[in-house]
């Protein structure tokens, strides 16, 4: 089993980035379990990695603009 050296700062803030995994996957057309998700591709990882990143800078400009 591979042990993730991610770790997140605030722990009541996980279940909250897994929600936030789930819906980029889903608008990614991934389809992401709760779990182990070995079997997924880097192309589908990666795209579920990069869709976060666009919904976290589309976030942080819209709050400049507030």
């Amino acid at each position: 089993m591979a042990n993730s050296n991610n770790k997140i700062v605030v722990p009541e803030a996980r279940a909250a980035m897994n929600k936030f995994k789930m819906e980029a996957a889903n608008e990614v057309g991934v389809n992401l379990q709760n779990g182990y998700n070995g079997n997924l591709t880097s192309r589908e990882a990666g795209s579920i990695g990069g869709q976060m990143v666009k919904k976290m800078i589309q976030s942080y400009e819209s709050g400049l603009q507030g």
